[in-house]
């Protein structure tokens, strides 16, 4: 089954940009972090309460969202 259920999208939380589980913590934001070369166990000590399911969502949204024909 696919991670994709853990992102949520809530015009009340960030400003309506893709979240994780409604945390506060922007798909960008760990995909900022992994490519400024953090880990992902670096990631889950800093931020105890994300999973591992939840950085495998952001890199599947943000593959997801790169798959776009070019017209």
């Amino acid at each position: 089954m696919s991670e994709l259920h853990r992102i949520t999208v809530a015009s009340t939380v960030c400003g309506g940009r893709p979240c994780l589980r409604d945390l506060r913590i922007r798909v960008k934001d760990v995909l900022d972090l992994l490519a400024a070369g953090a880990s992902r166990e670096e990631i889950l000590s800093d931020y105890p309460f994300l999973e591992a399911e939840d950085i495998t969502a952001a890199l599947k949204y943000a593959a997801d969202q790169s798959d776009h024909a070019m017209i």
